[in-house]
């Protein structure tokens, strides 16, 4: 049987727009998006093909911690035509050498 991830406090270095770099923890949804976001590079994330309940929150909760990530609206078709957000990470960001935070 597979063992799901588990996505408590974890640190990442971000180089923010400033240029400065500084350290963040991060854990659960929010982890988990910012994840995504490194995993797809210039392809971005999007709700359609990355299904997460609040995207736009996690997003925001990235932003709010110094992480630029871009928002571009793209149309989509079928029964349901209107648009979505893909989200792209901007900020150079990687995990931290020490891995998991302390709990």
């Amino acid at each position: 049987m597979k063992s799901e991830p588990q996505w408590g406090a974890a640190r990442f270095t971000v180089t923010k727009s400033c240029g400065a770099i500084e350290t963040i923890t991060i854990f659960g949804r929010d982890r988990w998006a910012l994840e995504c976001l490194i995993a797809a590079d210039q392809k971005g994330c999007t709700p359609i093909d990355t299904p997460g309940p609040r995207w736009s929150s996690y997003v925001h909760n990235l932003r709010k911690l110094g992480v630029t990530v871009e928002t571009i609206t793209e149309p989509h078709d079928g029964p349901f035509k209107g648009t979505h957000a893909r989200y792209v990470l901007r900020s150079p960001v990687w995990p931290t050498c020490d891995g998991e935070a302390a709990q």
